[in-house]
């Protein structure tokens, strides 16, 4: 599959059944590629971050086909038991409120996920020290997210989403809370992320000043997926 890094065929998502059945997803095909910032886009309620969490490996499809890296994860059933080990492996996630635990500090944040990878200690603070440094917050490294603003919090969760090494990212709304200036500083990040660690980032947004930074609009249209250039 080379640089592909997720691909979705005919994946379709329903929720009930019989007179109590919703589509939220029917036949929706697509492909997100190592290195690249895509928007993921659709009116209220209709299903972006459903999908999100069926590309995570969170929330089970009703049928079709999704490959993260070079591996078939679902065919119309998961493919492997272990879908906790895959969001543990391969995927980093991004929220809309930043999750950090309160009890701990900024860097036992970071750690958490390699540390229960069995990363060692030592290894894991080394490393996430470095995603400190990259993101300019190493000086808070012994801080709690009470005494973080929220722009720098949300650089916590990015740092966090990174610390196992992902090879797939996946952002559901990350810039909700934030300011317009803080939004585009967290984007631009996570498009810094996508080229210097050759990770696909697909992060839903309903923010339109946030397009232009990205280097493709998905849109969910009919329940489908289609793809488009930032500037429409």
């Amino acid at each position: 599959m080379g640089n592909t890094s997720i691909r979705v065929e005919n994946l379709v998502k329903n929720f009930g059944e019989g007179d109590n059945l919703v589509e939220v997803i029917n036949g929706a095909s697509f492909s997100v590629d190592k290195g690249e910032l895509v928007a993921l886009i659709a009116p209220s309620g209709a299903g972006k971050t459903t999908l999100l969490m069926m590309i995570g490996c969170v929330e089970e499809p009703s049928s079709g086909t999704i490959y993260l890296g070079d591996e078939k994860v679902y065919e119309n059933r998961w493919l492997t038991r272990k879908t906790r080990k895959i969001r543990r492996e391969k995927i980093g996630f991004i929220f809309q409120a930043h999750y950090l635990i309160p009890f701990l500090s900024v860097l036992e944040n970071v750690t958490l996920v390699p540390q229960a990878n069995g990363i060692s200690k030592k290894e894991s603070q080394k490393d996430a020290m470095e995603l400190l440094h990259y993101f300019d917050i190493a000086d808070k490294a012994d801080a709690k997210s009470s005494q973080l603003s929220g722009g720098q919090n949300q650089r916590v969760a990015i740092a966090r989403a990174l610390a196992n090494k992902p090879e797939i990212i996946l952002a559901d709304e990350p810039t909700a809370a934030l300011d317009l200036v803080r939004s585009i500083d967290v984007v631009k990040m996570l498009k810094k992320i996508a080229l210097e660690q050759n990770v696909a980032v697909v992060m839903v947004t309903h923010d339109e000043a946030m397009y232009p930074l990205c280097d493709r609009i998905l849109k969910i249209e009919d329940k489908k997926v289609v793809s488009s250039p930032p500037s429409s």
